[in-house]
């Protein structure tokens, strides 16, 4: 990523736009589950895959592309050389830096209703992280949210899956446990 893409936050380095890879670091790909079965069979098998939102590529030229957990955590890295996927810790340090989890969206998501549905409640975009409403994918299939909701994998490996989401009526920083063939958005952040 050039620094451009990047803002420095604290004493962390975030990229400014979602992921949108479709290899592993090592170059292997990252299969595209286009229709609900496709996106089952890969939770069935454990397997990683991403998709665009609604199939549709343009969604992707916009808010990137939204990942399994299995892609997340997948060994071969899904984020380029030089970064990673954040950890819940790694996203607490963020959300604590910004004043905690009651006003720390707002102060990442865009400040303009040009992606966020109005009211896009409390949105400065101070830290220049330019959060996006790119929605998710439903566990089972279908696509949810785009335009209220931006939600972004941890890369905690534990007996929840934990993420963060920003909504369109808030300013927070909601920490919240995922299914794990749920589709969301990755932010990466730089090695130290």
């Amino acid at each position: 990523m050039e620094n451009n893409d990047t803002v420095k936050i604290g004493t962390q380095i975030w990229a400014t736009k979602n992921l949108d890879v479709s290899t592993f670091r090592n170059g292997d790909s990252i299969p595209e589950a286009k229709t609900d079965k496709e996106w089952n069979q890969a939770k069935e098998m454990r397997k990683p895959a991403w998709c665009y939102y609604n199939i549709d590529p343009a969604n992707g030229k916009i808010y990137g592309k939204l990942y399994n957990w299995y892609a997340v955590h997948d060994k071969r890295g899904l984020a380029p050389e030089g970064w990673h996927v954040p950890s819940d810790e790694e996203w607490t340090t963020l959300t604590n830096y910004l004043g905690g989890e009651i006003v720390a969206g707002g102060k990442l998501k865009e400040n303009r209703t040009t992606h966020w549905r109005s009211p896009n409640t409390g949105a400065t975009n101070e830290t220049g992280f330019t959060a996006l409403p790119g929605g998710y994918r439903v566990f089972n299939g279908p696509f949810s949210s785009i335009g209220r909701e931006g939600l972004w994998w941890c890369s905690t490996e534990h007996s929840i899956n934990w993420g963060r989401s920003i909504g369109n009526e808030f300013t927070n920083l909601f920490r919240s446990d995922f299914y794990e063939n749920s589709g969301f958005s990755v932010r990466c952040l730089r090695d130290l």
